[in-house]
């Protein structure tokens, strides 16, 4: 027990320590806790062989991982994904097994082998990409979700890896049985595959194929029919710890269920998520199982960084990193072709392309697999798991080097930006769910428009409705004076961008004084800003609708139609005046609860609002006495 302690103290402690300061320095945290495992492991020497046991038990963070990425994916978004999945996760597999397999069997290793090293390095790390796409907002981004895609195919060919490897054991690791029979030599690794009891050993092909399909429909049926009962029971309990001990208990009985019948159990758990993306206890599940995800995934990069073999790399340093570098460099080529095939944009082929280009988690698990079969040799197999390794390690820094290829392609970008042919009565800065209302509504009084948003997939998706737009950036003087800035009646400026919405309204009354600017805030704060900047006309986005909102809520507590309104209207003319009046107190940069006349003064207007409203609805009383 002493001794649980202390490993469980340094393996915290070393993530408490490495990973604040690894995202600190802008590092994200996976290279943090590979260079906490790396730390006390191979350098202080603080744990030892519990480190091999240990990283099988973290490995069941990917499998939350996958859970908690199937909550969020609606099943018909999986189904558009099948293009992706089957075409550019399908095609990255064979074309890297075929690649590598060649490169091996140009090294001198026989056919199975390096089938066998083709398949253990054609996979990626789904822990390690997932978490930093997620931890970088890369995620929805089109290369992203191809990443993703690729990440779920390549999980996906597991399950026929795993299928494929006993039949590539050579002969030179078979031995006979005391009976004259054949059978494997028993490696020091042992095989712990029969802790778990098999529902399919000893059954024939089709009798595999059945119970493999009604695992999986178990998993369906039960996630569709049987989690709403479950959940009611759990909620007569009235304690909150029986709804993590319930989402534990879903993610651990599905990845039984799929370790029993052979499948992958990160891939039965993606199922049941996907199973329940649209239950009512999606964001349940998600709030009591991240916790645990997040430890366990930090816990398994440690491993990996804790079991790195220095004494094999510094045996022959060269040769390891030439490997690691090869495989990484052939995925790589492999990558960017397939993203130039499928038609990616420039940032998100560099974002697939180096995202993917390393080994992966479920590589430890082929190779641990092969040598139990007899694929692999000892030394073999030491040197794929350090090249693994050293591949992973390498990935956070390889993001790196991505925002830094986006840095550089920020200016390039900006050439390949529409050339704005036309001009407009009123010029619209941004299309986005706001600017779309307005640029129909003027358009439908016969008013002629032109829209401008920096959002390429914005404007492709609204030409698609026969909408024109142009791309590019609009606080671009060039690009306003192309849309007509000199002769326009009227600005909009819809930009989600605060700063790039106050630049282009300084810029416009600069240029025009004369020029009517109609703007979009996000808060009160904001509309100080524009109107210091010179617009004309400020609405909060979210004002009108509020009034709305109110206006119906009052009606259905017993105001006439008309008392709402006047309310409504009574409050909109009193908040629009104390707008301006507020504006001329607010001090730029310093916070308004930081200003006491600001302070002072909205509590006054606050007040007499109160009175106003309450000396209306006396007076309406007594009229309806």
């Amino acid at each position: 027990m002493e001794s649980f302690l202390f490993q469980a103290t340094i393996y915290l402690g070393a993530a408490v320590i490495a990973v604040p300061l690894a995202a600190r320095l802008g590092l994200g945290s996976v290279l943090g806790y590979l260079l906490a495992g790396i730390v006390i492991g191979p350098v202080a020497g603080l744990v030892g062989s519990e480190t091999q046991d240990l990283q099988h038990f973290a490995e069941f963070g990917v499998v939350m991982m996958l859970f908690l990425i199937g909550l969020e994916l609606d099943p018909r978004a999986l189904w558009n994904m099948r293009q992706r999945l089957l075409g550019l996760g399908g095609l990255q597999i064979l074309l890297t097994m075929l690649a590598i397999s060649s490169g091996a069997l140009a090294m001198g290793y026989d056919l199975s082998t390096a089938v066998a090293v083709g398949m253990i390095f054609a996979l990626s790390s789904t822990a390690i990409v997932l978490q930093t796409l997620t931890e970088k907002g890369l995620m929805q981004t089109s290369g992203g979700r191809s990443t993703f895609s690729v990440l779920l195919a390549q999980d996906i060919a597991v399950i026929p890896m795993l299928a494929l490897l006993p039949l590539l054991a050579v002969p030179a690791v078979m031995s006979l049985a005391p009976d004259g029979s054949m059978v494997r030599a028993a490696t020091e690794h042992g095989d712990d595959h029969h802790a778990v009891v098999s529902l399919v050993d000893g059954l024939p092909g089709w009798g595999v194929t059945l119970v493999t399909l009604g695992a999986v429909a178990i998993v369906i049926l039960a996630g569709t029919f049987l989690t709403r009962p479950v959940f009611r029971y759990i909620h007569h309990a009235r304690l909150r710890e029986m709804y993590t001990a319930l989402a534990l208990l879903m993610v651990v009985a599905t990845a039984v269920l799929m370790t029993m019948v052979g499948l992958s159990p990160a891939l039965g758990t993606f199922l049941a998520g996907v199973v329940l993306a649209n239950s009512e206890f999606r964001h349940e599940l998600e709030s009591d199982l991240a916790p645990f995800k997040g430890l366990l995934l930090g816990l398994f990069f440690i491993t990996v960084g804790a079991g790195i073999d220095f004494t094999l790399l510094f045996g022959d340093p060269g040769r390891i990193l030439a490997l690691a570098i090869a495989v990484m460099l052939i995925k790589g080529f492999i990558l960017y072709a397939l993203a130039l095939l499928f038609k990616l944009h420039k940032k998100d082929r560099w974002l697939f392309t180096l995202g993917l280009a390393q080994a992966g988690e479920f590589g430890f698990v082929l190779i641990s697999f092969s040598l139990q079969q007899g694929v692999l040799t000892d030394g073999l197999a030491g040197q794929l798991l350090l090249v693994t390794a050293l591949s992973m390690l390498i990935t956070p820094l390889l993001f790196i080097v991505y925002e830094l290829i986006i840095k550089r392609m920020g200016d390039v970008e900006e050439a390949e930006h529409d050339e704005v042919d036309e001009q407009g009565t009123v010029i619209i800065a941004g299309i986005g769910r706001f600017g779309q209302i307005v640029n129909r509504l003027v358009q439908s009084a016969g008013v002629n428009t032109v829209v401008v948003d920096n959002d390429l997939a914005t404007v492709q998706m609204m030409r698609k409705f026969g909408f024109r737009g142009f791309f590019g950036d609009p606080t671009r003087p060039d690009l306003l004076n192309a849309a007509g800035l000199e002769d326009a009646k009227i600005l909009v400026v819809a930009l989600d961008d605060r700063e790039a919405a106050n630049k282009l309204v300084s810029y416009a009354r600069k240029a025009r004084p004369d020029l009517h600017i109609i703007a979009r805030a996000r808060d009160r704060v904001h509309v100080y800003e524009l109107y210091d900047a010179g617009a004309d006309d400020i609405v909060r986005e979210l004002f009108d609708s509020s009034l709305r909102a109110g206006r119906y809520a009052l009606e259905n507590l017993g105001l006439s139609e008309f008392e709402a309104a006047e309310v409504e209207q009574t409050f909109y003319q009193h908040d629009r005046k104390a707008l301006r009046e507020l504006a001329e107190l607010w001090k730029p940069g310093v916070p308004i609860t930081e200003i006491p006349e600001y302070v002072a003064r909205a509590r006054e207007l606050n007040n007499t609002l109160e009175l106003e409203l309450t000396a209306r609805q006396q007076a309406n009383e007594k009229k309806r006495a």
